[in-house]
């Protein structure tokens, strides 16, 4: 008896020998400490090159906040500089797929597809984050960096990239000149509208600076514009649209201002508010308007409406709505553009041969166009085309419409 009873305590014993480190184990996952002191220790440890144990810490504290991004982000960087290369990749997309302006996580999923050598992933990659963190210098330079990977080029080191050789070839496209043209052509009353005109774009270290000038045939008449557009940044949030126009031509308001301020907001949302004064011969204008903007993947829509007070006290409702798929890039896009109302800011019409600006009237119009703007390899121009319908009230005999069909190409060289 004495003997079964020896060997039932050495079996015991070795249970709980065997079972010691899953207890352990048991225990480390209900996680209960401060899991920012235990991320400091984790960065400690991973920067010291002691990566499995800060894995340890890190998969530790994720069980208790799975959604703490900064652990997540730790988590996928020491798989990826373990060479892990896949399980850094699903932390990395579990990330993005909700947060899309932590720009620290998009460049770590980046240099993760780069460190594998998936060159084009990479830049699909960095592409979309671009779409979320526009102009971003960061971005913009890690593109650079992939671009030169693809076409064989040597590798810039982290260094070099930050070095006058990086920002060159950011320099390379702060300028560009547009030539623009289209033409509106009726199926009654009216002859054929011409359109065209040319813009220089220059990009500062604060915005987007743009003059522009505009030329017109319309009604037998021809009319200039000159333009001015400023697109200032104040933050990484909050950036505007200004915009003033002068014209001595009567198909052209002789005064125009114009101006929005947007907001960056999370989950790939975009909103502005703003207004357009337009002063024509014999009338003037106050049109009040905003926008609202989602992107979702390789998606943007966009709702922008138009609010003109009457000085009848009515008021004049327009809208327009834009959807974008982009495709290869953010310059590579092809798109929808639908209206309902008169689009104040573009038209002009004759009524018993007056000019008017059809934003003092109520006219109902539906407006649909398609555009594609898309660019070549190694080719810095970008090329865009479009083509519209519209169905639209006549001024001057309410009830009847008209049709017109609008044709335009853009063409865009960047230097």
């Amino acid at each position: 008896m004495s003997e079964l009873n020896k060997i039932l305590k050495i079996l015991i014993s070795g249970l709980l020998l065997c079972s010691f480190p899953w207890l352990m184990h048991a225990q480390e996952l209900s996680y209960s400490g401060d899991p920012d002191a235990s991320l400091q220790r984790a960065m400690t440890l991973a920067f010291s090159g002691k990566r499995v144990e800060a894995r340890d810490t890190l998969q530790n504290i994720l069980t208790a906040y799975p959604e703490y991004t900064d652990v997540r982000t730790l988590l996928a960087k020491t798989y990826s500089w373990d060479g892990n290369f896949e399980e850094a990749r699903k932390h990395f997309n579990r990330i993005t797929s909700d947060e899309r302006q932590h720009k620290e996580v998009w460049i770590g999923a980046v240099r993760n597809e780069m460190y594998a050598e998936n060159n084009n992933i990479a830049l699909g990659l960095v592409n979309k984050a671009l779409l979320y963190l526009a102009q971003d210098a960061d971005l913009v330079k890690l593109r650079t960096e992939i671009l030169r990977n693809l076409e064989g080029e040597p590798h810039l080191s982290t260094a070099v990239k930050t070095s006058e050789k990086g920002t060159e070839e950011i320099k390379k496209y702060k300028n560009s000149v547009a030539l623009f043209s289209s033409t509106d052509v009726f199926d009654v009353v009216f002859d054929p509208m011409f359109y065209s005109g040319i813009e220089y774009i220059h990009e500062t270290a604060v915005g987007k600076v743009i003059p522009k000038i505009n030329y017109s045939n319309r009604f037998d008449i021809d009319g200039i514009q000159y333009e001015l557009d400023l697109y200032p940044k104040f933050s990484k949030t909050f950036y505007a649209y200004v915009n003033y126009g002068y014209s001595q031509s009567d198909i052209y308001p002789t005064h125009r201002f114009g101006g929005d301020l947007y907001a960056n907001l999370p989950k790939g949302i975009e909103a502005s508010l703003g207004a357009r004064y337009l002063s024509f011969t014999d009338s003037k204008v106050t049109i009040y308007t905003g926008s609202l903007g989602l992107y979702k993947g390789n998606y943007y829509v966009s709702l922008r409406p138009y609010v003109t007070p009457r000085n009848n006290s009515s008021i004049g409702i327009s809208g327009v709505l834009t959807a974008r798929k982009y495709l290869k890039d953010a310059d590579n896009y092809i798109g929808i553009i639908g209206g309902i109302g008169f689009m104040p800011e573009f038209r002009q019409f004759l009524a018993n041969s007056t000019l008017i600006a059809e934003t003092l009237l109520f006219v109902e119009s539906q407006q649909l166009m398609m555009e594609y703007q898309f660019s070549f390899k190694n080719n810095p121009s970008l090329y865009r085309a479009n083509l519209g319908i519209t169905r639209q009230e006549l001024v001057f005999a309410p009830g009847n419409y008209f049709y017109a069909v609008s044709a335009g190409l853009r063409y865009q060289v960047r230097f």
